[in-house]
């Protein structure tokens, strides 16, 4: 069950299911909580979870046109403040990922584990930059193509045969993004630092999942990131998707790695 809490007059809307070591899942751009509905009954088995709607996804309000990393990261620190949790072990999908180290680098001391999941510790490149600021203009004229375009393109050719409903589930949900959201995050995700130095400096365990096949982020570049970060990899032979591409691999390497937290 959904509840909320207020910060920055922004509503904020989160789960807590479970008991044991807290875990948080922090959602990619254009998802929500509902990304995570298969993952979470497997980790609150024996885990306490904790899902949070970003600003401008879900049922969580936009605060202005820049939504920064860390200003993502300053909501999830208030669920925590308010959920009284003081040490947690974070899992962020691809943007989910970009918050996760925003918070990490301002509260090391609050976290057990980290893992990137299709996700990275780098800034975006010139091209990437080039290609948000284009998507926010575009975005204005065009909001149902622009998303449908942003979302499928995650997907493999393969993946879009094979998982024809998830997919078709997972972009109702991307629709439901305000414009506004969609802006305020790429425009934050556009002026993102490189945060290397957070995996390198800290003793929390880290792990990056990473696709093979992933159109988004560089293979090559996440085994280099992995070894100069002294992260542990782990690879999947699929896309960017991996909560749907390769579900069953996820959960049994997220349960592995929440436990060695």
């Amino acid at each position: 069950m959904n509840q909320n809490i207020t910060f920055k007059n922004a509503n904020i809307s989160f789960s807590d299911q479970g008991k044991g070591k807290a875990v948080v899942l922090i959602h990619g751009f254009l998802e929500n909580s509902t990304m995570w509905k298969d993952i979470i009954p497997e980790i609150s088995k024996r885990n306490r979870v904790i899902t949070i709607d970003l600003l401008g996804h879900g049922k969580t309000d936009c605060l202005g046109y820049v939504h920064a990393m860390e200003l993502f990261a300053e909501t999830v620190a208030a669920v925590l403040k308010h959920l009284r949790i003081r040490k947690c072990i974070l899992i962020g999908h691809s943007l989910g990922g970009y918050v996760a180290m925003a918070f990490a680098e301002k509260n090391p001391q609050k976290v057990k584990g980290l893992c990137l999941m299709n996700s990275t510790s780098n800034e975006d490149d010139d091209e990437r930059k080039k290609l948000r600021l284009r998507a926010n203009k575009m975005i204005q004229h065009n909001f149902t193509n622009m998303v449908r375009m942003s979302f499928l393109n995650l997907f493999g050719e393969e993946s879009r045969t094979e998982f024809k409903e998830e997919m078709r589930s997972a972009l109702h949900e991307a629709l439901q993004t305000p414009i506004q959201g969609y802006i305020a995050a790429q425009e934050g995700m556009r002026i993102r630092p490189n945060r290397n130095h957070v995996l390198v400096e800290n003793d929390f365990k880290k792990l990056i999942i990473a696709g093979k096949k992933d159109p988004v982020l560089d293979f090559e570049m996440s085994l280099a990131e992995a070894e100069k970060t002294n992260a542990e990899i782990i690879v999947f032979s699929d896309g960017h998707m991996s909560h749907i591409e390769n579900k069953t691999a996820l959960i049994n390497a997220l349960k592995i790695f929440i436990k060695l937290c």
